[in-house]
């Protein structure tokens, strides 16, 4: 019995990289990474982090949590047609193509591969390289829906804060304000066991969760999860922190909801519909709140407020920060990126900053600055008027 199950699973490890989703996340992560980079570029004349930081992100916290739910799924037994599955790919494939990564969310992926089962299933259509479909419900589908929500709020908490991307807008009164951008894709990797195969049950209470078959088969799936958020009106942290506390919270409750529908099939629907509509609510909930707010990066009369830090610069070894406000260089007051970089150059050996912090605290910092640092520390600000717009145009 043991000799089979770890030859399944080594079968459905290889099927994993197979799988047409992983190589085409990979792709996109690529492209998103490109494109951040080329607006930095335009914005600031220099990119923060590298064009292969969004692939970096895409993998290992999303793998870690990947197993952790994929143990829980197999021990309840939590079963899903493989057509499912080859619905889920269809939809992570057309939703990215809106250009849109939010809607990668499983919200979005999973839920219209529910009600496209449904629907399939009422009008008994016959789709090329798509099985019949038996039940008109799988509640099953919902519950992974819910765990891979609560996924999702773990990874915009953790994660998605993470070199979160400096830019420049326009305000309603037509001034240049700093923003901070999350356009994130991370890949999950969930074992699921699919009705026919080899693996037979192994206790007497096992699957708790099932389809009605006596053998299946187990497959690693990548599942797409898609973050994108745009902040002006507070400390990016703060506010995608926040996001994905209230993300972790609906993927609980779809979760706790959703088991409810192996008794009760017509709940699973309703749940579903939650899903999707709760996940669309906080996403507009998050927007409204911020565009109702003043710009946070804007100019400012004690100093020159930090937008950006670039890795490895003398700005990130000295500890600045993202919102931080630098009032005096070298001992003489700055107003603006010119008087910043003019009192730099005063003394080109040692720097010496007065800065507010986040909470409005002053401190001192001071390093050495040695051949080939960089010539501006390292550090972005909100440009000017004339400045935006000659980049701009």
């Amino acid at each position: 019995m043991v000799g089979i199950w770890l030859v399944e699973l080594l079968r459905g490890t290889g099927r994993f990289f197979l799988h047409p989703v992983l190589y085409y996340l990979v792709f996109l992560a690529g492209v998103l990474g490109v494109m951040r980079v080329k607006r930095e570029r335009k914005n600031f004349h220099i990119r923060a982090e590298d064009a292969y930081f969004e692939l970096r992100q895409l993998f290992p916290l999303g793998i870690i949590i990947g197993l952790v739910l994929s143990i829980i799924i197999v021990a309840a037994g939590i079963a899903v047609p493989f057509v499912a599955i080859l619905l889920i790919a269809a939809f992570t494939l057309i939703w990215s193509l809106t250009t849109n990564v939010r809607l990668m969310s499983p919200a979005y992926t999973l839920g219209a591969a529910f009600f496209t089962m449904i629907i399939i299933a009422e009008n008994n259509w016959s789709i090329p390289f798509i099985s019949s479909i038996g039940d008109k419900v799988y509640p099953s589908l919902v519950v992974i829906l819910g765990f891979l929500l609560v996924a999702e709020g773990i990874l915009i908490f953790k994660n998605a804060s993470i070199g979160s991307s400096p830019k420049l807008a326009k305000s309603k009164r037509g001034q240049v304000v700093g923003v901070h951008e999350v356009k994130r894709l991370w890949m999950v990797p969930l074992l699921l066991l699919i009705p026919g195969g080899v693996i037979h049950s192994p206790f007497e209470w096992w699957p708790v969760f099932h389809l009605g078959a006596t053998k299946y088969s187990l497959i690693f799936v990548p599942f797409a999860i898609g973050f994108n958020q745009q902040i002006k009106g507070m400390l990016p942290k703060e506010s995608i922190q926040l996001h994905g506390r209230r993300v972790i919270i609906l993927g609980v409750l779809i979760s706790l909801l959703s088991v409810a529908g192996y008794w009760y099939p017509l709940m699973s629907i309703v749940v579903a519909a939650l899903a999707v509509v709760g996940r669309e609510l906080l996403s507009l909930f998050a927007f409204l709140k911020d565009d109702s707010k003043t710009a946070y990066f804007s100019k400012k009369n004690n100093g020159v407020m930090i937008i950006g830090v670039i890795p490895e610069s003398p700005a990130s070894k000295m500890g600045l920060q993202v919102g931080e406000i630098i009032s005096k260089v070298n001992g003489g007051a700055v107003h603006d990126e010119h008087t910043f970089y003019e009192a730099l150059q005063k003394n080109r050996a040692h720097c010496k900053l007065e800065v507010f912090d986040t909470k409005g605290e002053i401190r001192f910092v001071q390093r050495a600055l040695y051949e080939g640092d960089h010539h501006e520390l390292g550090v972005l600000f909100v440009q000017d008027e004339r400045k935006f717009d000659e980049k701009i145009g």
